[in-house]
């Protein structure tokens, strides 16, 4: 007999190679209705899994008034959790990390300052206050806090675009901290609001390509310092940059190329030996500071910058400065700080709370998201007003940090006391310091941005994933920076919708033996059951893809017809929709199921669910005309139990029918 089931459905049976189908019995369970919420208790629910995902109150739960205030204190201030069990054991393992970071921190930041055409002496400053405000809300034990090349390399490039750093110093100083103070407002927002899904936006596979990329344009930003060119072009992009390089040769200096070359290999040596030797992490954190301590004591005694090296100047003595008499909110360049500081606090907060949950994972803690975005935002507030510009955890130094032996957040407040040291009285020796060698540290720095082995394992997981990376890469080496990220988050977005729009639908079939079903793709011995056409939906439904899921699904049938008159297989009786994998359905794909009901009708076919999950189940019940699609003998809590139940009224339809013959 035809639309028999296949040997083995709901259990074990003998084999009967001359009759392979056979009946199988079995048990139907009910499929159970979710009990009842309010509307106001549905939202509640809803807005605690997308703003409260953590549960953050769930500490104060049974506590005495005085305990809820101490573990409030603690939530807002980390260092009042550690702080009271500070001992010198820690205090020793933080000074030597603490050190070793400010000895890389302090030509890094004179260095990323230039990056972003700020005077040098401001990279210190930012790398001073910042850490201290850090060390006492961040969560992170092993971040290294301090500006990094990527948000100076942005921020440089989108003022500079308006403003010339060098015609008018002053107004380019003031749209920094102006667009700092913007950065660290929008990031402490997202963290007040619990809104830090958005920057998941930016996906592993554009931040490779992205970083990959500007890590190009920075390295041959520094060809001016390492090629002594006085007249080097404005411009970002690889062509106009090779072209300037190229134009400019009479300018090229032999003493500077050859200086510059030799601390660059240098410090990619020491870089080297570090990344084969971890517990050698020392020789690449000093490095830094070892090469602008010899190249200035070159410099001044053999008078370099007399004959063709450029060197940094004179710098000013003394601590961070005010500057919230310097902060403009009005004027024509408004819209420029506004969109420098979102683009800049969106990279270096992803830098940030990326470098601090990696570390996190090492040492098997965990560092919470939404402090890490108020901490970061917090202290880019601060200094914006203490002549700072945005500052994040930094990858090269927390790596340091946490190979050093870091163990809180001391380490910090260890560099900024070394920073605060030499702003105080070691200003006078950086004068003779050449900017090449500045130039060489900033190649070295983000040389280590280019990750070969992540996109060969995106290029092997997802292909579409690594066009995305490559729009990010080319994007900002030929294009800019912004609109390269700009282009590479789009393709993203447009991914995901495409994923909405179009979600999967797959056919099942039974694993012989066994009351299983799964995708007949993935396993080529499931078979199909005679009469029956059963399909997965694999996604939600909703406005933006019922239509497409209407027409897919009466393309399954048609296919089955077409098949059916070639194979001379039973005629189609029953669709069996499965739908575990859909979590949601809005008015729309209320509408699909009824739409798909009706036509499935006029062809003589039942519709059948199976599994609908809660809201599913809540939404048909709701809607006036579905409830057809919810009666016993439509719905079923799994697809072997469908295929048993309906396979059996079948059977008895077939019978009473030969009787009446």
């Amino acid at each position: 007999m035809e639309g028999m089931l296949e040997e083995g459905m709901g259990g074990s049976q003998h084999h009967d190679h001359n009759n392979p189908c056979v009946e199988i019995a079995m048990e139907i369970h009910k499929v159970e209705t979710p009990p009842k919420r309010s509307s106001l208790q549905k939202l509640k629910n809803r807005l605690k899994e997308t703003f409260f995902p953590d549960d953050p109150l769930r500490q104060f739960k049974g506590q005495s008034c005085k305990q809820k205030w101490l573990l409030g204190f603690q939530y807002i201030f980390p260092i009042l959790q550690w702080g009271p069990h500070y001992n010198l054991n820690l205090l020793k393992s933080d000074v030597v990390s603490g050190l070793t970071i400010a000895s890389l921190a302090i030509p890094q930041g004179i260095s990323y300052a230039k990056l972003a055409n700020l005077p040098p002496i401001v990279g210190l400053y930012s790398s001073f206050v910042p850490p201290l405000v850090y060390a006492v809300l961040g969560s992170s034990r092993d971040l290294a806090v301090g500006p990094v090349s990527i948000a100076s390399l942005l921020m440089g490039s989108m003022l500079r675009q308006e403003v010339s750093p060098t015609l008018d110093p002053i107004l380019f100083l003031q749209l920094a901290f102006t667009s700092t103070f913007f950065a660290g407002l929008f990031q402490a927002s997202l963290g007040f609001l619990r809104l830090g899904f958005i920057i998941d936006f930016l996906s592993k596979a554009t931040l490779i390509g992205f970083m990959a990329g500007a890590a190009i344009i920075v390295s041959l930003q520094q060809l001016k310092a390492l090629l002594g060119i006085t007249h080097f072009t404005k411009e970002m992009g690889l062509v106009p940059v090779m072209s300037s390089i190229f134009h400019n040769t009479k300018e090229w200096s032999w003493q500077t190329i050859l200086m510059g070359f030799c601390f660059l290999v240098f410090l990619l040596v020491t870089r080297h030996i570090s990344i084969k030797k971890p517990k050698l992490f020392w020789v690449s954190a000093g490095a830094p500071l070892l090469s602008v301590v010899l190249s200035t004591i070159i410099v001044f005694f053999s008078k370099a910058q007399d004959h063709g090296i450029s060197v940094i100047g004179k710098l000013e003595q003394g601590l961070n400065p005010p500057s919230w008499n310097m902060l403009h909110f009005h004027g024509s360049h408004i819209g420029l700080v506004l969109k420098t500081g979102l683009i800049t606090g969106i990279i270096s907060l992803t830098e940030g709370i990326a470098v601090g949950r990696t570390f996190a994972a090492l040492k098997n803690y965990q560092v919470d998201g939404n402090k890490e975005m108020i901490a970061i935002g917090v202290m880019n507030v601060v200094g914006s007003t203490t002549s700072c510009y945005v500052t994040t955890g930094a990858f090269s130094r927390s790596a340091v940090n946490h190979n050093a032996g870091a163990k809180t957040a001391v380490s910090n407040i260890i560099m900024a006391v070394t920073v605060m040291v030499t702003l105080l009285f070691l200003m006078p020796l950086f004068r003779y310091t050449p900017n090449l060698v500045l130039g060489a540290i900033i190649v070295t720095a983000v040389i280590g941005l280019i990750d070969i082995p992540a996109a060969y394992q995106i290029w092997k997981v997802d292909k579409f994933d690594f066009v995305v990376l490559l729009c990010a890469f080319f994007g900002v080496i030929f294009i800019s920076v912004q609109e390269g990220l700009a282009l590479a988050v789009g393709i993203s977005i447009f991914k995901m919708v495409l994923q909405m729009t179009r979600p999967k639908t797959v056919m099942l079939g039974n694993i012989p033996g066994t009351d299983i079903f799964r995708n007949k793709h993935q396993y080529k011995d499931a078979v199909s059951i005679p009469g029956f056409l059963i399909l997965s939906i694999q996604a939600p439904i909703s406005f933006a893809n019922s239509n497409y899921l209407n027409e897919r699904v009466l393309r399954w049938i048609q296919d089955y017809e077409e098949e059916e008159e070639t194979k001379r297989h039973s005629d189609l009786r029953f669709v069996i929709l499965d739908l575990a994998a859909v979590s949601a359905i809005d008015t729309n794909g209320v509408t699909f199921f009824q739409e798909l009901r009706r036509v499935l009708e006029k062809k003589g076919v039942e519709l059948v669910l199976v599994n609908p999950v809660g809201e599913v189940m809540e939404k048909l019940q709701k809607a006036g005309g579905a409830n057809d699609l919810l009666q016993p003998n439509n719905l079923y809590l799994t697809v072997g139990e469908a295929v048993s139940s309906l396979y059996s009224s079948m059977k008895v339809v077939s019978s009473s029918q030969g009787n009446e013959l």
